[in-house]
Formats: C-alpha cells, sequence, structure tokens
C-alpha cells in the first residue's frame, strides 16, 4: 500500500550439507571460481567494459616496458659475462686504456722458413679481412666491443709459398681481437690522467665491413717479417742489425729496433712477433743504465714508440716505460736558457751539450713536443709539457728567423740562434717545420702562434727555397747559405709533400695541397731517374739544360741510400688525401727495389752505399731502426685502401711514424 515502509529480502539457498550443519564453505578453487563468476555477472555492462579497457591498457604499456627495457638488460648481462671472462682470462696486467687498435693476430707460419718474394709481381693470394674498420681513437670504455677479423698469416703463407705451388688452399683463420693474453686487463683509467673525450656507442649504420687486405699489404708484412727473422736470429735485444755479418750495433743499448717496430707489428697484425716484444720489454728494457742518449733520437723512437704502442694496444706496460724514461731524459731541461742539451745520460740523471759544441739542433729541440705533451696528458704531470712549450715559446720570439725559415743550430746557454745566414728544410732543420704543424693539430687547433709560424714558413719556402730543374722542369726546395741558392736537396726533405697535404686536409690553404703535388713528383724522380731505382741521400738539381743530362745529380759521396721513409711517408699522405692509384704504384716499386739491392737472404735489409751500381750496391751492413718503425709502416698504409686503418682525423704521426692521439676536449 502507498506510504508502507520498503521491506528488503535477502534469499539464501542451502544446500542438503549446509541445511545438514557439515561442510560449510571449504575455499577451494572450484568454489571461488563459482563465488568469482557469480559478482561478475552481477556488474552492471558498463563497469565490466571500464574493467575490460584498464586491463587492456596495463598489458600494452606491459609489452611497451619489457621491448624498452630487454635491450638495456642484455647489454648489462653482456658487459657482466664480459667482465668476468676478461678477469678469468687476462688477471695479471692493468690496463690504462683499452685497445684502440684491434689486437694483432697470431701467426701460424714457419719461422724458419723465409723464401725470396718474387720482385716482379706479388703472387695471387686470397683476400684477407682485418678490422675492425672504424677506429676509435678516444679511448673506450670497458664494455667497448672490438669486431673481429680474420687471421691475415695464413695468407701470408701462401704469398711465400704461391711460386712453389699453383694451386694453393685457402685457409683463412678468424680469431678475436682486442686482447694480448694472457697479461692483460680492461680496467679503465684513473680519474687523474687527462682522458680523451669517451666515444659515444657505435651505431649501426656506422659500422662498416673490414676492408681485405690485399696482396701488396701482403708483400709488405712478408718484407717485414724477413727484416724481423734477422734481428730476431742475429742482433735479439740490441739497438740494429748488421745482416751480412749476422751481428748487431748498439747506440744506446736500449733495443731501438724493437721499441721502434712494436707498433708497426701492431699494425700489420704480426701477433706472435709481438708478444714476443712484449715480454723483451717487460723483462729486459731496463733504463736505469750508465748510457748517454740523445734527446730527439730517444724521445722520437723509444718515448713515442712506447706511447703508440700503448694506445694501439691498451697495455699499460708501455705506459709504465715511457713514464720512466720521459723521467730520466728531463735533465736535458736543466739549462741556463731552457734550450735542452743534446744528450742525456739516463742512468746518473746528467745532461751535457755535444763534446765539441755547447750548441743544439734546431729540429732536434723543437721535435720532442708531441711525445712530451702527449705524456703530460696521459699522467697528469704538467712538468713534461711544460718543459717543450717553453722551448717553442722562446723560438717563437727569436730574431734570425728569415720570412719564417730558421737558422740549423741554437745556442743551449744564450738561447740564441747560432751560424746565422743559411737555412735549408733538410738535415738539422726538418721537422721543426713538421712539429709545428702537427703540434697545432694534436692540440686541437687552438695554438695560433704554431699555425703562424708554420704559415709564415710555407711561405718563406715559396719565397726562397723553390726552383725547377731542367729538363723535367721538376719543382724542388734548395738550400740558402748567406744569400747563394744551391740547388741541393736531402732526402729528408722529402716529409713536405706529406705535411703539406695534411695541412691542406686540415683547412690550410689550396695551394698546399698544389704544392705538394709538384713536389712528390719530384721525390719519385729522385728514385725513378736512378739506376737501381732508390734515391741517394742527397740530390743536386741542374738549373740548366745540357744534353745527355737528367734533372738529378749525384755526387760519389751523396749516393748513399739508409732504408729512409721520407718519400714513402709522403706517398702515403698523398693517396690517403687524393686516392689517386698513381702513389701506390710508386711506392710498389720502391718496395720492390727495397727487395732486388738491399735484402739480405738470411733475414734482414742493408743500407747500400752505391744506388747508381745496380750489379753492385755495395751493401754497408747495416739496418736502420726506422726501416721497420717507418718505412714498411708507411707501406702498409699506403697500399691499404682502408681510410680508417690509423684515421688521419683522429691520429698524428709523430717523425718517427708513431701515431699519437689527436687531443678531443672533454
Amino acid at each position: 500500500a502507498a506510504g508502507s515502509p520498503r521491506r528488503d529480502f535477502i534469499s539464501v539457498t542451502l544446500g542438503p550439507e549446509e541445511a545438514a550443519g557439515v561442510g560449510g564453505y571449504n575455499n577451494s578453487k572450484a568454489w571461488r571460481r563459482r563465488s568469482c563468476w557469480r559478482k561478475w555477472k552481477q556488474l552492471s555492462r558498463l563497469q565490466r567494459s571500464v574493467i575490460l579497457f584498464l586491463f587492456a591498457f596495463l598489458a600494452v604499456c606491459g609489452v611497451i616496458s619489457y621491448t624498452s627495457m630487454g635491450e638495456t638488460w642484455k647489454s648489462i648481462t653482456n658487459k657482466s659475462l664480459d667482465d668476468q671472462r676478461t678477469e678469468q682470462e687476462i688477471p695479471r696486467l692493468k690496463l690504462a686504456n683499452p685497445a684502440v687498435l684491434p689486437a694483432p693476430q697470431k701467426a701460424d707460419a714457419n719461422h724458419g722458413d723465409y723464401p725470396e718474394l718474387s720482385l716482379q709481381k706479388p703472387p695471387k693470394s686470397p683476400h684477407v679481412r682485418r678490422g675492425p674498420s672504424n677506429l676509435q681513437i678516444k679511448a673506450p670504455r670497458r664494455d667497448t666491443r672490438l669486431k673481429t677479423r680474420h687471421d691475415t698469416m695464413r695468407a701470408v703463407e701462401e704469398l711465400v709459398e704461391a711460386d712453389k705451388v699453383e694451386k694453393t688452399e685457402k685457409s683463412i683463420i678468424s680469431w678475436r681481437g682486442a686482447v694480448i693474453e694472457p697479461d692483460q686487463s680492461t680496467e679503465p683509467p684513473s680519474s687523474k690522467i687527462m682522458e680523451l673525450e669517451k666515444p659515444s656507442p657505435v651505431e649501426p649504420e656506422d659500422q662498416k665491413e673490414p676492408v681485405p687486405i690485399n696482396e701488396r699489404q701482403l708483400a709488405v708484412i712478408e718484407a717485414f717479417r724477413h727484416a724481423w727473422k734477422g734481428y730476431k736470429d742475429f742482433a735479439w735485444g740490441h739497438d740494429e742489425l748488421k745482416p751480412l755479418s749476422k751481428s748487431y750495433s748498439e747506440w744506446f743499448g736500449l733495443g731501438l729496433t724493437l721499441i721502434d717496430a712494436l707498433d708497426t707489428m701492431w699494425i700489420l697484425g704480426l701477433k706472435e712477433e709481438f708478444e714476443e716484444a712484449r715480454k723483451w720489454v717487460a723483462n729486459d728494457l731496463v733504463f736505469d743504465k750508465n748510457v748517454d742518449v740523445n734527446l730527439f733520437e730517444s724521445t722520437i723512437r723509444i718515448l713515442g714508440g712506447l706511447l703508440s704502442t700503448y694506445h694501439l694496444s691498451g697495455d699499460s706496460l708501455f705506459l709504465e716505460k715511457a713514464k720512466d724514461i720521459g723521467n730520466r731524459l728531463m735533465p736535458a731541461f736543466k739549462t741556463p736558457s731552457k734550450i735542452p742539451y743534446s744528450d742525456v745520460n739516463i742512468g746518473r740523471g746528467t745532461a751535457h751539450p755535444p763534446r765539441w759544441t755547447s750548441d743544439s739542433t734546431v729540429a732536434e729541440v723543437t721535435s720532442i713536443q708531441l711525445e712530451f705533451r702527449e705524456l703530460s696528458r696521459l699522467t697528469g704531470d704538467e712538468k713534461f709539457r711544460k718543459a717543450v712549450d717553453e722551448v717553442m715559446k722562446h723560438v717563437h720570439i727569436l730574431s734570425g728567423k728569415n720570412d719564417g725559415l730558421v737558422p740549423m743550430f741554437i745556442n743551449t746557454n744564450s738561447g740564441q740562434f747560432t751560424h746565422l745566414g743559411v737555412y735549408t728544410l733538410g738535415a738539422r732543420a726538418d721537422s721543426y717545420y713538421e712539429y709545428l704543424l702537427k703540434q697545432w693539430i694534436q692540440g686541437g687547433k687552438k695554438e695560433n702562434e704554431l699555425l703562424e709560424d708554420y704559415m709564415r714558413a710555407i711561405e718563406g719556402v715559396k719565397k726562397h727555397l723553390l726552383q725547377r730543374s731542367e729538363p723535367k722542369k721538376l719543382t724542388f726546395v734548395g738550400e740558402l747559405a748567406h744569400g747563394h741558392f744551391s740547388a741541393k736537396m736531402d732526402h729528408l726533405v722529402c716529409f713536405l709533400p706529406g705535411t703539406l697535404a695534411l695541412g691542406a686536409h686540415n683547412g690550410l690553404a689550396a695551394d698546399h695541397m698544389k704544392l705538394a703535388e709538384t713536389l712528390i713528383e719530384t721525390c719519385y724522380q729522385m728514385y725513378a731517374q736512378v739506376e737501381t731505382g732508390l734515391s741517394p741521400e742527397i740530390v743536386h738539381f741542374n738549373l740548366h739544360a745540357q744534353k745527355g743530362h737528367k734533372d738529378v745529380e749525384i755526387k760519389p759521396a751523396d749516393r748513399h741510400n739508409l732504408l729512409r721513409p721520407e718519400t714513402v711517408e709522403s706517398l702515403f699522405y698523398m693517396y690517403r688525401f687524393t686516392g689517386d692509384k698513381k702513389y701506390q704504384d710508386w711506392g710498389w716499386e720502391i718496395l720492390q727495389n727495397f727487395n732486388r739491392y738491399t735484402r739480405v737472404p738470411t733475414g734482414g735489409y742493408t743500407s747500400i752505399n752505391n744506388v747508381q751500381n745496380p750489379s753492385n750496391p755495395e751493401p754497408r751492413d747495416k739496418m736502420e731502426s726506422f726501416f721497420l718503425g717507418e718505412t714498411l709502416k708507411y707501406m702498409f698504409l699506403l697500399f691499404s685502401d682502408d681510410i680508417d686503418l690509423i684515421n688521419l682525423d683522429k691520429y698524428v704521426f709523430n717523425t718517427e711514424a708513431h701515431p699519437l692521439p689527436i687531443w678531443v676536449p672533454a
């Protein structure tokens, strides 16, 4: 009835067991499912739709989160596994930097068998791949992964045997690079060290396939191993090989050839030879000895070689040795003028000028900067850089220059140029000009005084030292002595085309590249116009046409060849920047002629006294350390089509062909 109160009723249905008072609620899964379904059916259609939408939304979010977190978790897991594996494999040595280049491959070849290389053309052999193609100059973190490459040594064996066997089975061994077992670990640098900017992870599109090693590069590897065989058999641990007498000569008693060749072995991929040399460095290289060393030579060969090998391999052994020799060379700077003495006793900690003079050569005191600056950057100790920077600042303001050209000598007491009026780009002055440009590049193109001095000097060269020969009108760099021009040109001057090309590549005047192209032609003709196809130490150019005379004249005292690298060095730069294959062809001719006239069958190569006598070039019985440290290294790089094999936007070579990193602001 209207107005009567509303009553609510609850209906309860009891089963037989519940009615009897037994069983009751038992929390079984079946009972819970029936209860939940009953409650779900009691919900309205709207409520059920909202709940279903929320569940779908949460499911989508879960899928997205899993996808984004999967790669991160995978990289963390891989890193952990890699670290554990590294700790198990290489427990002893702590690295200041991980490897920049891949670890060289282990040679399977029989070291007792070194047949002569075919001189006309390289035997056919399989392409062998090396990697990684995209080298990182910035110091990588611990989890940087290096791509593997195929082993080239099996291919070298096939190259050697190709003349004996027409059908050689092509066998390629792959291996994982990055570690020299078993004596390394991958501990990151100390925070005290001034680091290069750390790289961002390489994106897939930046990764390239390794560039195959070609037949000419394989020929260089074979030549190196032949030279190394002689050194190992007859001069191991000594400065230089005497291949004919099967003995050795000492200069400093510090294993110059071995240290000079370390980074070459790494770049060529000679793992077995590298490991043998590393053991000698670890166990036998001792600088605490009573011996006088030349500041310049020991800096560019020993300090430079150790620093370069440290950067390429990441092995802190080489950095520790570099710090040791660097500290022992510092007494050379204790002079009234801060211009260093030429000689240092690395055991006694004393220094002195040569016995016959108080002068140092300008090239020597201004061509140690790349190495000492890099040592400061790595150690955090500014004393090394401060010492060499003071030298450059002092030379910058000195009088006695001629349109940027410097004399050859400087006095360690007064700090003034001596023997004024003589200007050359040859011996005693050459690398001053080279290091002006390279320091500017090394430091990130910020030190304007260095660039100004370099640009002024090149203008001075063009104004005072350039002439053209007859009959081919070759452009060459002569010398100026008290206003009188001399048509004399050292082979050492053939560094200049490469340096000019490097400057042009780094944004300097375009006419520098044009000059480089004309000068490298001249340097090639210094080989091509000689009977053996090898350049003498010094040439004189004809300034006037004479019937029956070539552009190049050679005096008896100058016709020796010391296996020098300067022309091959410039060929490398020219090919790298232009891609013109003729530069590779010229280098191949030079390598063939080295094999014809300087190769010693029992191992090694020798300097010769007479490049004009093919039947008897008069071997000198000496293999200079720079033949392995520079000449063959530049040959290998020249024949490579991989621009990232020592990328010239990331490395700068010292004057002994040891690559050091270009600094990148942190």
